[in-house]
Formats: C-alpha cells, sequence, structure tokens
C-alpha cells in the first residue's frame, strides 16, 4: 500500500512540475510575442513620418521591456532595446529618431533570430541608402528611415518563421 502511494505521489508531482512549465513557458512566449507589435507601431510611426507618434509608441515598448518578464526573456539584449526605445521616446525629431531605429531594429532583429516573436512570417528588411535593417509584417517595403521620399526603397533580404 506505501509503495502504491508513494508511486501515486511521485506521479502527481510530475504532472504538477509539467503544468508548472508549461505554463511559464507560455508566459514567456506571450512576453516575446508582446514585443513585435510595439516595435511595428513605430515602424509604421516613421514609416508615416509621424515624430510625436513614435516617440509615443516607443514608450509603450518601454513599458512592455521594464516588465520583469520580459527582462528576464530578452536577457542582455534588451539593454540596447531600453537604450534606443528610450532614445526614440524622448526625442521628438523626425531625423533622429530614425537614425535610433536603425539600432532598434538591430537588437530587434536579433532578438526575433533567437525567440519566436511571432507565429505569422517576418521580414528582414534591407535600406541600401541607410545601410540598415528593419522589421516588417508584410514583405512590401515600406521605409521606415526616409518615409515617403523613398518609401519603397528597400528589399526582402531574409524571411523569419
Amino acid at each position: 500500500m506505501k509503495k502504491i502511494f508513494l508511486m501515486v505521489a511521485i506521479f502527481t508531482t510530475t504532472l504538477a512540475q509539467a503544468a508548472f512549465a508549461q505554463h511559464d513557458h507560455a508566459n514567456h512566449k506571450t512576453e516575446t510575442t508582446a514585443l513585435l507589435p510595439l516595435y511595428y507601431n513605430i515602424k509604421d510611426a516613421l514609416v508615416s513620418g509621424n515624430a510625436n507618434l513614435a516617440s509615443s509608441k516607443a514608450n509603450e515598448l518601454l513599458t512592455a521591456l521594464n516588465t520583469p518578464e520580459a527582462k528576464a526573456i530578452v536577457g542582455n539584449s534588451g539593454d540596447e532595446l531600453l537604450k534606443y526605445a528610450g532614445k526614440i521616446a524622448e526625442s521628438k525629431d523626425l531625423k533622429s529618431q530614425r537614425a535610433n531605429f536603425a539600432d532598434l531594429s538591430e537588437s530587434m532583429v536579433a532578438l526575433a533570430k533567437n525567440f519566436q516573436l511571432s507565429t505569422e512570417p517576418i521580414y528582414q528588411m534591407y535600406c541600401p541608402m541607410k545601410k540598415a535593417n528593419w522589421l516588417s509584417s508584410s514583405s512590401s517595403v515600406k521605409n521606415p528611415y526616409y518615409g515617403n521620399a523613398m518609401l519603397t526603397c528597400g528589399k526582402v533580404v531574409e524571411t523569419l518563421k
């Protein structure tokens, strides 16, 4: 009888641990997938040339990056993300925001290559004029570095799945 009780206890403990591990993994996935749409919002604001909106959207990304869950996931790359999102948030100068977006994008590209940020394809774009990358949810080019001046300048260099 003691052996049966012991086996039931071990089995129950194992199931509970597996459930907690799965729940923890699900939370991490949720945290990382929440970052990508916030990044896309900054990109879209820069594409449209709206410095105030880019600043506001960068503040939203900062808030998300400052959660303990996000910090635990992004690790050291979070410092870079915070740094450049902060610079975009603080600035109302479109040229400065676009320069910092290039650095923010490099960190986001690295994050996207290390974590599954989306169940949908993520398109890594490249602007030869700026010599910088960015991420997009669409394969059609909408250049955040030059906006309307060179809206379709760039190409897809990689599709992350």
